[in-house]
């Protein structure tokens, strides 16, 4: 970490700093940029009584790092302002999503992860935005994150002036709905702060209302034990049965939420080359992605988010989105065929699941 120079912060105009701060994050291709101060106290109430309803399922994380979260300057010490910033990431060239999650066949990835790790992706230009500033003023103290580290995102960018918490508790904005990555540049700079959106869902509870598993219990609440994207990317262990008909054909995250959003038809698409579909994820059938050996795993899928799951799990999901396959469909048949492929596999997660998968057909 480096340190800024106290000749350098005399002669910095932290308001002419600020705007060239938005710039310069423009330049680099974030598509809006703001600054927040470290005063989340506001939130940190509400970070303790989601974590005392056990709301955070098996993320032992985040109830490991407490309010560390909600205390910027305890997680970075010297961190005055925290610079926020937003990348858009639905690919230009993507099957259209409610088609895909209507076909009870196909394979249903989160938008997100059809492309590179978004991680990777975000926290290599987050450096690149740090070092631009370090290249105008001289060294001074940061640090990034993209959702990598206890940092209260979507609180952050709300106060940043990004946008608003919806009710389905991601960050929303006017011009551009919710389909975008959020990162941050925890700093000692002194910059002027920008003010915070008001809230523009009024009424509205489409997205409580649409989600599958009724995750989303109150406005701004979320239950992650519900949540299918907890389901199906964080969660290790057997997916709960009374939730696997509920998930349908989501094999990878879920994006329920956003789609029925009105807020959406504003989302913009990215022109990013690393958010590009690869392998066909945006429209692939769940049993030939069930065919696909260990190796065929980690050679496709290295670098993108998916591959993070691990195998195994992502077995697990494709398994119960083969046991959803409707009876009555056309593709019952190939779903079972290819259940039955692996009912002796090696991990005893993938044969809980496949077995559950085949007496949903019948097939037990």
């Amino acid at each position: 970490m480096t340190t800024l120079t106290q000749q350098n912060r005399d002669a910095v105009d932290p308001a002419a700093l600020a705007a060239s701060i938005r710039a310069w994050g423009r330049e680099l291709g974030f598509q809006s940029v703001g600054i927040s101060d470290v005063d989340l106290a506001d939130a940190e109430p509400r970070l303790l009584e989601w974590l005392r309803a056990g709301f955070h399922g098996d993320m032992d994380y985040m109830a490991k790092h407490g309010v560390k979260r909600a205390r910027p300057a305890e997680l970075v010490p010297g961190t005055v302002r925290v610079i926020a910033a937003r990348l858009n990431y639905l690919p230009s060239h993507a099957a259209d999503s409610w088609p895909v999650i209507h076909d009870p066949e196909a394979a249903f990835v989160s938008r997100y992860a059809l492309g590179r790790d978004y991680h990777k992706v975000m926290r290599r230009r987050l450096q690149h935005f740090a070092e631009r500033i370090e290249t105008a003023i001289g060294e001074y103290s940061y640090r990034v994150f993209t959702d990598s580290a206890p940092v209260m995102e979507v609180e952050i960018a709300r106060k940043a002036g990004l946008g608003w918490r919806g009710k389905h508790t991601l960050l929303l904005t006017r011009e551009a709905g919710s389909f975008f990555f959020l990162g941050e540049i925890y700093t000692n700079l002194p910059l002027p702060v920008d003010a915070a959106q008001s809230d523009h869902c009024g009424s509205c509870t489409k997205c409580i209302d649409i989600c599958p598993t009724q995750a989303i219990v109150a406005p701004y609440k979320l239950d992650a034990r519900r949540c299918i994207s907890y389901l199906t990317i964080e969660h290790h262990g057997s997916i709960p049965e009374e939730l696997r008909p509920l998930i349908g054909n989501r094999v990878y995250g879920c994006d329920d939420c956003q789609l029925i959003c009105p807020w959406n038809k504003f989302a913009q698409k990215s022109n990013e080359a690393d958010f590009a579909v690869r392998n066909g994820l945006d429209e692939v059938a769940l049993a030939e992605l069930f065919t696909w050996s260990e190796a065929d795993f980690h050679q496709r899928l290295l670098g993108s988010a998916i591959h993070r799951i691990g195998y195994e799990r992502w077995l697990r999901n494709l398994a119960v989105g083969l046991g959803n396959v409707p009876a009555q469909s056309g593709g019952a048949a190939r779903a079972v065929a290819a259940l039955r492929a692996r009912a002796g596999d090696s991990s005893m997660l993938v044969r809980e699941h496949v077995a559950w998968a085949l007496a949903q057909h019948g097939a037990g």
